[in-house]
């Protein structure tokens, strides 16, 4: 529910601040924040910092200031005459039965639902011709709902599962394992894990991540090892096989890993950023081989995809910015013995297997196209998706011949499709009863100028028949950065926003993954500025065209988005009326001696 809280937030700053010229503002009253005389040298540039006292996340006189801060916030808020009108209308559209993409696991499918307004969703399973049962309610998992399930790992056959559980709000991690059939906890809870996926040996153990626990904060303390572990089952943790990352030259921030579906290998992936990473291979056959190198660099994404044996296969932007597919043979994997299965187009590649086949999603102009391929690369089909939008989902395990995938866009919910490998087919599994007409409105993608005259696409979307009189309220929403890329997708806050008036756009920054390595590295380090030139021409692209102006304007976006918020609203703050810079990364001088903060440096670079 925490978008429906940002939406509500905007909503109701945009239209008070347009009604508080008529009826006169709310008055606020800020508490007093005391500043000290800290000042930091930076190659002979003195920097004050006033605040750094907040820094201490657990001092009782930084507790006392955001309290003192909630209070004058939802002080304001509650008096708004409207508020409880358009929070009744969240709640309303909001309260529909939502079901995720499903997916099987020994002889159960799978799917995640929620009945309405739950907080967190329940996940079901099903039998073919019975009654769906609930497997896990993470609703359940303690009293204040603040425990919540944040992974989910099945043995190939089904029978067993792990999984993973964060207590309000920490990135540290408790993983249960249960048998599936009677829902029993098998063993004692692992503790401190971070940062980590579940990947299952048979049925005998599973591979996790984590970092030593470190001293002092949990949510501040910085932590830059990362250790992959092997756990078998029936053992004490303590005894648990360290398999990587406990000596200096295996040092790095971000260590995962994963077994293949024949359980036959092991691979590592090792990295110091969010982009880039080393590759390792365990034969899993054979109890004392050592880690092959695939790469020993981190100039390139590469993982594993699939295997056929000895025969794996790599997707990888090495050498190719827009990713390809490769094959080679595990016994001396190396890239100069790579073979391309499926090269590189012009397009950004993502990829997955089902029914033994590779799916190849392709991003155009941030849109999904699905083509089908053989393991040899030979092209099957495309396939014809429901309309301009997202898809996920398409992937499955080796022997399944039907499996299921979901389309959305920014007016249609997200609805599931089950599909047939071998003749393409489709028909719809289920669609949402949603009071809202996805009829009633309409997306248009246009593409713009930046500063530098790179050409930058928009989606905007609002209802049919708007007029152009630069008085629309409108949400400008943005991201631009570690290569991800912003697709159209349904949201319920979008929709009230939109029933409302409002028009909604989303432009496609560099820094993201839209049109592959290039597009990303265009906005990174020294080339930060393009992004928040980007975002200032998607704001001015707007008012020009008479969609909104800066009076009805609100910006918007969270971590690196708050980021892009936080520059746009210093350099350019008449653009906009509202600007949300959502947990931010604003200390540009410091962000890298907190948490995790450090695997950044890559791309802001650092002080």
């Amino acid at each position: 529910m925490k978008n429906t809280g940002i939406l509500l937030l905007i909503i109701l700053i945009n239209i008070s601040c347009q009604k508080s010229d008529k009826k006169g503002a709310i008055a606020v009253n800020y508490p007093v924040t005391k500043k000290v005389d800290t000042v930091d040298d930076y190659f002979g540039n003195t920097v004050q910092d006033p605040y750094r006292w907040l820094e201490d996340d657990r001092s009782e006189e930084t507790e006392k200031w955001v309290k003192d801060e909630n209070a004058v916030t939802f002080g304001y808020l509650e008096k708004i005459p409207f508020r409880k009108d358009l929070k009744n209308r969240l709640e309303q559209l909001w309260n529909y039965e939502k079901l995720s993409t499903p997916f099987n696991e020994g002889g159960y499918t799978y799917f995640y639902k929620n009945d309405g307004l739950q907080n967190q969703y329940v996940l079901y399973r099903q039998k073919e011709g019975q009654e769906a049962e609930v497997f896990l309610d993470p609703n359940s998992f303690s009293e204040d709902g603040t425990t919540s399930l944040m992974g989910l790992s099945f043995t190939k056959d089904g029978s067993m599962a792990a999984y993973a559980i964060s207590e309000g709000g920490s990135d540290w991690r408790k993983v249960i394992v249960m048998e599936t059939e009677n829902k029993t906890i098998v063993e004692d809870t692992l503790i401190d894990v971070k940062f980590s996926g579940l990947s299952w040996y048979k049925n005998q153990g599973l591979y996790y991540s984590s970092y030593d626990k470190p001293e002092g904060s949990e949510l501040s303390a910085k932590t830059d090892q990362h250790k992959l572990y092997y756990h078998e089952l029936g053992t004490p943790q303590s005894s648990d096989e360290l398999i990587f990352g406990g000596v200096p030259d295996q040092k790095h921030r971000y260590v995962g890993a994963s077994v293949t579906e024949d359980n036959k290998y092991l691979l590592v992936s090792a990295a110091n950023s969010t982009a880039g990473n080393k590759l390792y291979l365990k034969d899993l056959t054979k109890p004392e081989s050592k880690l092959i190198t695939i790469l020993d660099h981190e100039d390139s994404d590469t993982d594993l995809i699939e295997n056929m044996g000895s025969k794996l296969y790599l997707v990888t932007n090495l050498d190719a910015p827009n990713k390809k597919i490769i094959a080679v043979d595990a016994s001396d994997p190396s890239p100069e013995n790579w073979k391309d299965i499926i090269p590189e187009t012009e397009h950004v590649l993502s990829p997955d297997t089902g029914g033994g086949y590779f799916f190849a999603e392709y991003l155009v102009d941030a849109i999904s196209k699905v083509f089908q391929y053989d393991y040899n690369g030979k092209l099957i089909r495309e396939i014809k998706l429901p309309g301009l939008g997202n898809a996920n989902g398409f992937g499955g395990k080796k022997e399944e011949k039907e499996f299921y995938f979901s389309f959305t866009n920014y007016n249609t919910p997200s609805s599931s499709y089950k599909f047939d490998v071998e003749t393409g087919d489709y028909v719809p599994y289920w669609t949402p009863p949603i009071d809202f007409n996805p009829d009633d409105y309409e997306s248009k993608q246009v593409f713009y100028s930046s500063k530098d005259g790179t050409k930058i696409p928009m989606i905007i979307t609002h209802k049919k028949g708007l007029e152009l009189n630069s008085k629309n309220p409108t949400i400008l929403y943005g991201y631009g950065g570690f290569n991800i890329s912003l697709s159209p997708s349904f949201s319920i806050a979008n929709a009230v926003w939109m029933e409302q008036g409002g028009v909604y756009a989303v432009p496609n920054l560099r820094g993201g993954g839209e049109y592959g390595k290039k597009w990303h590295n265009a906005g990174i380090k020294t080339k930060k500025q393009n992004v928040f030139d980007d975002f200032i021409a998607a704001a001015e692209y707007l008012i020009e065209n008479k969609y909104t102006s800066s009076e009805n304007l609100a910006i918007r976006g969270g971590s690196n988005g708050g980021l892009l918020v936080g520059a746009t609203m210093t350099q350019r703050p008449e653009l906009m009326k509202v600007a949300l810079p959502a947990v931010g990364v604003l200390d540009m001088l410091l962000y890298h001696t907190f948490t995790s903060g450090s695997v950044l440096h890559y791309y802001y670079g650092t002080s």
